[in-house]
């Protein structure tokens, strides 16, 4: 907000002011953001007073060790990838931003240990993607993408063969997050048949009927979406046998990894007819950049969409994105909250900027750690104390009186078993 020619900011509640002297000069605070992330991020950082490097393209791991030994925080997308050894080159680094719904790209128990809170947008792109799945439904049970190629060929077809409404037709939706909850809910109001199966309990939405295992969905749905997260227990989660068990013409969609699915077992079971389709959007391997060379056993196989990733790619979504995730990265930052992030505590402290310093430590998670913060702090006017674990490491925000905040964070830094201190005003 601007009043009387002053820049305000209002986190968790606290007026934030830009003029102000702070901890840490915000025009030496680097942010590199890669991948074409949309622009309101770039302003939201800008307006911070950071100084904010933004690439169209995805860096590879030689030039990207080198690019971010400066660097306070990165963002990036679903092309470049941050393995231990670049985030240990990050001496600078305090937080890494996924500006998309998935973290696999990052080494989440690398970051974890190193003190650095990932932080992503589980949610900005969920309608773009559901969206664009219903619309696979529909145009791969009228196999439109076959017949829009002969057109385009100057061939004029015309048949209702192998052509169906998809309203009564059951659709079943293998993870219902989300992005599997928001199909159901279109599904639904099209007329089609819900059957959903999750490792966790959850409710329907609206009719939507949880199946007891995998095995009993495959057996019963027209059509099979996929909606799971990249991790080892959903690597090669459809294999021929999976597929063997759907009904014979039924199609398949994958918006979730391209580790899950089996695509040579897949591409041989379009090809001789078994399966009606299937529509593909991630791939077991993906070019990092644009332009020729993709190769996959799946192209011209018969009535078969592949896109390159794009399934949360609309400009709404984008715009959310680069908003929610820029946030995150601001509020850390400026608050130390980690509200948001994936492999981090989620805490955060409501400031009181006139009469108190926010210290903020991660440490390492072994016993004893908070009997020597507290012999520390034995002798200081602790206002507030929060603190909370996550697998190797603690995370711990601590408000103290303005005039010992320097020589708590100093004292707590130097603990053998701190990782990363710094202290707040």
């Amino acid at each position: 907000r601007v009043h009387g020619g002053t820049s305000h900011r209002f986190l968790f509640g606290i007026m934030w002011d830009n003029t102000k002297t702070t901890s840490f000069p915000k025009n030496r605070i680097r942010i590199l953001l890669l991948e074409a992330i949309h622009e309101n991020a770039v302003r939201l950082f800008e307006q911070e007073g950071f100084q904010v490097e933004s690439f169209d393209r995805a860096f590879g791991e030689d030039e990207l060790t080198e690019k971010i030994k400066d660097v306070h925080a990165i963002g990036v997308r679903s092309k470049t990838r941050l393995p231990r050894n670049v985030l240990e080159a990050g001496k600078k680094l305090m937080c890494t931003g996924s500006f998309c719904i998935g973290t696999d790209r990052v080494d989440l128990d690398a970051a974890q240990e190193l003190g650095l809170p990932v932080f992503n947008a589980p949610f900005s792109n969920t309608r773009s993607v559901a969206e664009i799945v219903i619309a696979h439904i529909i145009n791969l049970s009228r196999q439109t993408l076959d017949v829009s190629t002969r057109m385009h060929k100057g061939i004029w077809k015309k048949s209702a063969a192998g052509c169906f409404e998809i309203r009564g037709k059951t659709v079943g939706i293998v993870g219902y997050g989300h992005v599997g909850s928001q199909v159901s809910v279109l599904a639904e109001a099209l007329g089609m048949r819900v059957v959903f199966f999750d490792i966790v309990p959850k409710l329907g939405l609206g009719n939507a009927q949880p199946v007891s295992g995998l095995k009993d969905l495959l057996a019963v749905s027209d059509f099979v979406t996929l909606h799971v997260p990249g991790t080892e227990d959903t690597v090669n989660l459809i294999t021929a046998t999976e597929l063997e068990q759907m009904k014979k013409g039924a199609c398949l969609i994958n918006y979730s990894r391209g580790t899950v699915v089996d695509v040579d077992a897949l591409a041989a079971s379009l090809r001789s007819g078994y399966l009606g389709g299937a529509a593909v959007d991630v791939f077991p391997s993906e070019p990092d950049e644009n332009g020729p060379g993709f190769v996959s056993p799946l192209q011209n196989c018969p009535n078969t969409i592949l896109t390159p990733h794009v399934g949360g790619s609309t400009q709404e979504a984008q715009a959310l994105i680069g908003t929610e995730v820029a946030q995150k990265i601001i509020d850390f930052i400026n608050c130390g909250s980690t509200e948001g992030a994936v492999n981090f505590p989620r805490i955060s402290m409501p400031r009181r900027l006139d009469t108190h310093h926010c210290v903020v430590n991660v440490h390492r998670n072994v016993p004893g750690v908070l009997g020597h913060i507290n012999g520390i702090l034995a002798s200081v006017n602790v206002s507030k104390q929060q603190l909370e674990t996550m697998g190797s490491i603690g995370y711990m925000l601590i408000a103290v009186d303005q005039e010992v905040s320097q020589d708590v964070m100093e004292k707590i830094k130097a603990l053998p078993t701190s990782i990363k201190t710094r202290v707040l005003f």
